[in-house]
């Protein structure tokens, strides 16, 4: 065999440089509301478990205006929306505002004014919403940004406006929460409002609407504010979107319905769904206790009384989000009450009152949960069968977003400021 000692040295620095390069632990990125797959899951091994607001926070800047949509990273940028009131303007107008932040110093990159909205003499919104509640999301060379009824927009990494689409007005009643999903070359979100609710696709290029789906006839209330799930079952993609009264299941190129499964006298659904394990958990809204249900989505038409695997109204949240880790589904209601369950049976493993109030969805990274209080308590606990409560960590102020996670720190957003947290 002829040797080459020039080639074998060039191989061996290819080598090294390649596993120089492999050590390295590239950012995560956290592209849209609950990050990568929309479940709330991080790959992230170090985040920090106790810490300290003197000691452990690498910067905290304050927000302009006022709005709860969850900030997303990418490519060491952080993107959130808010709500600005336009000076001297005596009917209360709003500037709806996208910003993006330095996500290795907090600073300031860009904030541009995308809708300008003008409250009706009779308009409000929940106490708990803002003008500026839905979560962007982006795809690494543009960010979109949804606010409801007042339209969507898409922007490049500067902050040049590409498109806006102002056309599909409804009563939100409170003020929109749901956020935008991907789903190919479209975007994909619920406008279940308070007459003829609908889903609705834009293509992502230019804004143009590709599909609108009605919901089914359901009585009132009519609204909702959830985030669809995109999910693939035997190889077809479904749009798994929960509405006032039933949640649907929708194919993504055309919009026709698939499924659906009725859960009357329902309505105001926020929880984001969750799939694992061949099955969709879906939580559903007032009046009454919420109830879970788990669904098998493989049927056709309605498969109310067919594909219903398992149901529970114990403990069921109104607003967080669900989190399935390994078999078991954890849970944290409004009320503060957090539990676990067999993700098969519906099998109740604990029951744990952490204390305060919730609307954020929880998070998991490295075998623990992240939930957070609206009161700004962050309980930290192990995703065990057993209960373990591993930390307790005060933001000092009120917080209703959902963690986003950049490299080895959490990012918080709370009534006034941006956090991270290392």
């Amino acid at each position: 065999m002829i040797r080459c000692p020039m080639v074998m040295a060039t191989c061996m620095l290819v080598l090294c440089i390649t596993w120089l390069d492999g050590g390295k632990t590239r950012a995560e990125d956290w592209p849209e509301f609950r990050g990568p797959g929309g479940q709330g899951h991080s790959s992230a091994h170090s985040l920090p478990v106790h810490w300290d607001l003197e000691t452990d926070v690498r910067w905290k800047v304050v927000l302009p205006g006022h709005g709860w949509s969850s900030p997303i990273v990418q490519d060491g940028r952080i993107f959130v929306t808010t709500a600005v009131g336009v000076p001297h303007d005596a009917s209360n107008s709003q500037s709806l505002r996208a910003l993006s932040l330095d996500a290795a110093t907090g600073e300031m990159l860009w904030n541009v004014e995308v809708f300008v909205k003008t409250p009706g003499p009779d308009e409000s919104i929940h106490p708990k919403n803002s003008f500026a509640s839905s979560t962007p999301i982006t795809d690494g060379q543009h960010v979109y940004v949804h606010f409801g009824p007042i339209g969507t927009a898409c922007l490049d990494y500067e902050g040049r406006l590409i498109w806006a689409n102002d056309g599909l007005p409804y009563d939100s009643v409170y003020g929109a929460g749901g956020s935008p999903i991907f789903s190919g070359s479209r975007l994909v979100f619920l406008s279940d409002g308070a007459e003829d609710p609908f889903v609705a696709a834009l293509e992502r290029d230019s804004g143009h609407l590709a599909w609108r789906t009605p919901r089914p006839p359901m009585p009132s209330p009519r609204w909702s504010f959830a985030t669809p799930l995109e999910i693939e079952v035997a190889g077809r993609r479904q749009l798994i979107c929960p509405a006032a009264h039933v949640v649907g299941s929708y194919d993504p190129e055309t919009g026709d319905e698939l499924w659906r499964v009725r859960y009357p006298n329902r309505w105001s659904i926020v929880p984001r769904p969750v799939f694992s394990h061949g099955l969709v958990f879906v939580s559903t809204g007032f009046t009454g206790p919420p109830e879970l249900l788990a669904i098998r989505p493989t049927g056709t038409g309605d498969v109310t009384d067919s594909h219903v695997a398992w149901r529970t109204d114990s403990g069921v949240p109104h607003t967080p989000s669900l989190l399935v880790v390994g078999d078991e589904l954890f849970m944290i209601n409004d009320q503060g009450i957090a539990s676990c369950r067999d993700i098969r049976t519906g099998a109740l493993h604990w029951r744990q009152r952490i204390g305060g109030t919730f609307s954020a969805s929880p998070l998991y990274a490295d075998g623990r949960i992240y939930l957070v209080s609206e009161q700004g308590v962050c309980t930290v606990i192990a995703a065990a069968t057993e209960f373990q409560e591993l930390a307790r960590n005060d933001l000092a102020e009120p917080t209703l977003a959902s963690f986003a996670v950049f490299e080895q720190s959490i990012i918080v957003r709370t009534q006034q400021h941006l956090y991270r947290i290392q």
